[in-house]
């Protein structure tokens, strides 16, 4: 159950909605998410350090708005008793709406239909609604439906020793107001300890025979709209309930209430039917540029339908404020936000939600006095961003994989970049990310040194694989520094008088270009590949042979100094390096790296596959790219971590959207101009997907005779296909042959840790526009 709470989530990256069911129970795992309401948790240390940070910050369960409780000739509708005759729930991705049908005969014989219609708002963001219907089936019934506003619900408990897993908090809200009036009911807490102010509000619309009756009343943690009927044979009771929610650390109670009251007119105004309307219409634009489509495997394309899907809630209205990892469909990782907003899911809403990317970025522009803090309490210059969090403070109180894992800082100077470049908005680069990118330079330039022999090293850092920590030279790090080193000095450049206001002159940008190109990148002569880090590729390798499948992952069955000082590695970290920075490695250094890499890593984290999907394309193991294209896209809808309970897993599924178009699209934007090196599996026939680049809308369609490259808006644009310069224009598509690779035998993988062989369904037609008659655009 929980872990189907998290699949059929709802969310618009403001508010998220956990799917329980509307009566509240039986439930796996209350939850109703705002985006950057969170409480304050003290990090004890068994043996403190400075520089440690003294809290936490846990997302709560806020006040829950979507109970609609049924009493039928007063027995409580509840699947656990009487008989249930059907049920049924699918998620469309066309429209937005989770859907729910269901028929069921009470304990005492009586038969009713529910029905009932969920949304989270994509246009207007601080609302969500709910339809139900219940409707008499056998008999003359009496009906009581109580609509619900519940804070404080009681949470099940336990993180069982999971890292990944959240803090239970409980009771976090401490009630300031509350006041019901006819059909409408709201209610105002705060956080204890971070002292944010929430208020949730609900209003109704009540369809019935005539006669029925409603009552409304509140109290500190609880509001209720009760109506009351009888209905005959076919007669049919609806409610239509309205949710909102507000909340702020800053603005006073009248002024988050007003605002909760302010935005349930707004949808009253706009009506049920009026939500739908623009809910439709929004995801019919999104779909209609943003789509990929697969022929050839029908799970495969609803996997990665669903992936987008979930991709965009978590983005769509985020508007200054984080994208989780779980997005806001579970409470996993406490709801912090790591670098996988910036190396995952960014990259994919840069080329189809561009404006979401514009507002997570804008949020890190909004933690940077934190980040210029926490620099100078590590003694650095620039900004240090944190390893994890929700409001811009460092969460994360194991500092090896947190503090030590620098990284992040180039993560996010990358993603400012890439922006850029795809869109060309000069004014966000001027205004907020040429600031970023000073600030993760001088953090890099004080971070590093040049040695004797004039090489700029990087020292005691950890890189994306937290299998191995506190390295010298990682070269992910020192690659992706590197980058950040010189576009920082070309943003500067291009934008002087700005730079100047941040106290750039050309001695510093002369040190970052310095820097950039003495960057020293390890690499082991003997083997033939590049190490991790320094002195890698002489540790011990792991006992993989006598690692049984129980024991994975290995974090939580082995200490972490047994894992820092093998050869075994979590997650893609110098494959990654290959796919962000491939103009670093030759085709020959990027075959045996893969290939050496391959059978040390055991993918302990969701965030590997995809990357590992990437490079093995590239390669030319393209029947393995499809096994790791394929395990990125399933992560939650097979469970494969095991923990979707918590959350969906936003990296893997932004990441199969990566596999796709990085993997079998060949996609590289390394230098400003998009380069394509399309390549196709045996088990797809076609693939197709577009991209939003500055003005234009590129179509870029992949089969085994060759890639069509269509302009479906805009005038020109040029892209390279195979290293061939092209210019694709208006009303004239371009198509090249496909370049196969050379043929690879396919690589090994630690014993046990193997991806699952793709069998896609057989007899099934994939693939077609959204909303086609083949296509079930929806998950059930």
């Amino acid at each position: 159950m929980a872990r189907a709470e998290s699949v059929f989530a709802l969310s618009n990256g403001h508010v998220g909605l956990r799917a329980n069911l509307d009566e509240g129970e039986p439930h796996g795992l209350p939850g109703t998410y705002l985006n950057g309401v969170f409480e304050l948790r003290p990090l004890p240390y068994g043996e403190g350090g400075y520089g440690y940070p003294e809290s936490s910050q846990s997302v709560i369960n806020v006040t829950n708005g979507k109970i609609i409780r049924l009493l039928v000739d007063d027995e409580p509708f509840d699947l656990r008793y009487g008989e249930l005759r059907s049920h049924r729930r699918s998620l469309d991705f066309r429209d937005g709406l989770l859907r729910r049908e269901a028929e069921w005969t009470s304990p005492a014989g009586r038969t009713v239909k529910v029905r009932s219609t969920r949304l989270v708002s994509l246009t207007q963001r601080a609302v969500a609604a709910v339809e139900y219907e219940v409707e008499a089936v056998d008999g003359p019934v009496r009906i009581v439906l109580q609509s619900e506003l519940v804070a404080n619900e009681q949470l099940p408990g336990g993180a069982g020793g999971d890292p990944r897993a959240a803090a239970v908090l409980e009771a976090p809200l401490i009630a300031e107001a509350h006041h019901a009036l006819n059909s409408k009911a709201v209610l105002v807490h705060r956080t204890r300890f971070s002292g944010i102010r929430v208020a949730a509000g609900m209003d109704h619309i009540i369809e019935g025979p005539e006669g029925f009756e409603s009552t409304v009343e509140s109290h500190e943690d609880q509001g209720r709209v009760s109506v009351t009927t009888v209905l005959r044979p076919g007669e049919r009771l609806k409610v239509v309930k309205f949710i909102a929610y507000g909340w702020s650390a800053t603005r006073s109670l009248p002024a988050v209430r007003d605002q909760v009251e302010a935005a349930l007119t707004a949808a009253r105004y706009t009506g049920w039917d009026g939500l739908v309307a623009e809910q439709s219409s929004y995801l019919k634009d999104f779909w209609d540029s943003s789509d990929i489509e697969i022929d050839g495997d029908v799970e495969l394309q609803q996997a990665v339908r669903f992936a987008i899907f979930h991709v965009l809630q978590a983005g769509a209205r985020s508007e200054e404020r984080a994208i989780p990892a779980k997005g806001l469909t579970g409470p996993g990782y406490d709801g912090h936000s790591f670098w996988d907003t910036e190396t995952f899911v960014l990259p994919v809403l840069t080329y189809c939600l561009p404006g979401a990317v514009n507002q997570a970025l804008r949020w890190r522009h909004t933690t940077l006095p934190l980040a210029r803090e926490r620099a100078g309490q590590l003694g650095l210059a620039g900004a240090v961003f944190p390893w994890r969090t929700i409001r811009g403070e460092e969460c994360s109180g194991y500092w090896p994989a947190g503090t030590a894992a620098f990284h992040i800082g180039a993560d996010i100077a990358s993603a400012v970049v890439r922006y850029v470049r795809a869109t060309g908005d000069v004014a966000f680069e001027k205004e907020y990310g040429l600031e970023l990118l000073v600030e993760t330079a001088r953090m890099w330039r004080s971070l590093g040194h040049h040695d004797a022999e004039g090489q700029f090293r990087i020292e005691g850092v950890t890189g994306p694989d937290e299998y191995s920590a506190v390295a010298d030279n990682n070269v992910f790090t020192n690659l992706m520094a590197q980058s950040n080193l010189r576009n920082a000095a070309e943003a500067a450049t291009r934008h002087q008088p700005e730079a100047a206001a941040l106290g750039v002159d050309t001695e510093e940008m002369a040190a970052w270009r310095d820097a950039a190109g003495a960057m020293f990148i390890p690499y082991d002569e003997k083997l033939g590949v590049h190490p991790q880090a320094d002195g890698f590729t002489d540790h011990q390798f792991w006992d993989f042979e006598g690692t049984p499948p129980e024991k994975y992952p290995l974090l939580l069955h082995f200490p972490y100094f047994d894992l820092y000082r093998k050869q075994v590695v979590k997650q893609a970290d110098l494959v990654l390096a290959m796919q962000l920075r491939g103009d670093a490695f030759t085709d020959e250094q990027k075959a045996r790296n893969f290939a050496y890499y391959e059978r040390l890593t055991v993918r302990d984290s969701s965030l590997s596959a995809c990357t590992q999907a990437v490079i093995a394309a590239e390669v030319g193991q393209l029947d393995l790219a499809y096994d790791y294209t394929a395990e990125a896209a399933m992560m939650d809808l097979h469970d494969l971590g095991g923990n979707t309970r918590d959350g969906l897993h936003m990296a893997s599924l932004a990441g199969a959207c990566i596999a796709l178009v990085a993997g079998f699209g060949g996609l590289r934007d390394h230098n400003g101009t998009l380069a394509f090196r399309p390549r196709l599996p045996s088990g797809l026939r076609r693939l197709t997907f577009s991209m939003q680049i500055r003005k234009c809308l590129l179509e870029v369609r992949i089969t085994h005779a060759g890639t069509t490259y269509t302009l479906r808006r805009g005038e020109a644009l040029p892209l390279t296909h195979e290293g061939e310069d092209l210019v694709v224009r208006a009303g004239t598509p371009v198509t090249r042959p496909i370049v196969k690779p050379p043929a690879q035998e396919r690589c090994g993988q630690p014993p046990g840790r193997e991806p699952a062989r793709r069998q896609p369904h057989a007899g099934v037609a994939g693939g077609g526009k959204v909303g086609s008659a083949p296509d079930h655009l929806a998950a059930e």
